[in-house]
């Protein structure tokens, strides 16, 4: 296992600068790995695995936290259109309190590459750790905005993670999850202690009541 490389764009600012390089020391498939909800009081943390072909670039890829809802939405199904393979996968709160949210996330994320219908050769994850998956790679500090699968992993993340959270508010308007997606905002604390905690909020997070 690589350590995590504080990689950065190149000063044209290119994503797929990284996949490009790895390609041409042999690399065939280079998945990108990122998750989306570790922060949340509620509603499970959700990672996606993302293998783009070689020569796919887009305008608008970035690091989800960057790109509007509306956006990140449109390009939902031009990455799942254009990859090679992707997959998600989920955690939810009741493992992320039984193991925690890290343990809980690199869960998810090899539940992700285990759904790939084709395996990678090459994985770069965002952030200092890796899953514990027999594939080498490494992870990228920062990767979300500094390489192309990173990022496109990060929108499918995100917005499968919203897409849920929204569904989850039609059985719990109380909380609010349409607006706050799980996170502690006012009107959700306010929220939980009026009305205590629904079995999708992590017991285990500071701020939830028990």
């Amino acid at each position: 296992m690589k350590a995590a490389v504080p990689s950065r764009r190149s000063a044209s600012g290119d994503l797929w600068e990284l996949e490009r390089s790895l390609r041409a020391r042999g690399v065939r498939h280079v998945a990108g790995v990122d998750e989306a909800g570790r922060g949340p009081l509620a509603g499970p943390v959700v990672a996606a695995a993302v293998i783009l072909p070689p020569g796919f670039t887009h305008p608008h890829i970035d690091d989800s936290k960057r790109v509007s809802p509306a956006r990140r939405d449109e390009l939902f199904p031009v990455i799942t259109g254009s990859a090679v393979s992707w997959a998600i996968a989920e955690s939810p709160a009741a493992e992320i309190d039984e193991i925690n949210i890290l343990q809980a996330t690199l869960r998810a994320m090899e539940r992700a590459l285990a759904a790939l219908s084709v395996a990678p050769d090459y994985l770069l994850v965002d952030g200092p750790k890796r899953p514990a998956v027999l594939v080498p790679g490494e992870g990228v500090i920062g990767g979300d905005g500094r390489v192309a699968c990173i990022a496109a992993a990060s929108i499918l993340a995100k917005v499968h993670r919203d897409r849920l959270m929204d569904a989850h508010h039609e059985r719990w308007p109380a909380y609010g999850f349409c607006r706050n997606k799980g996170y502690g905002t006012a009107a959700h604390l306010r929220a939980l202690t009026k009305h205590g905690p629904c079995p999708l909020h992590r017991r285990s997070f500071r701020g939830v009541p028990p």
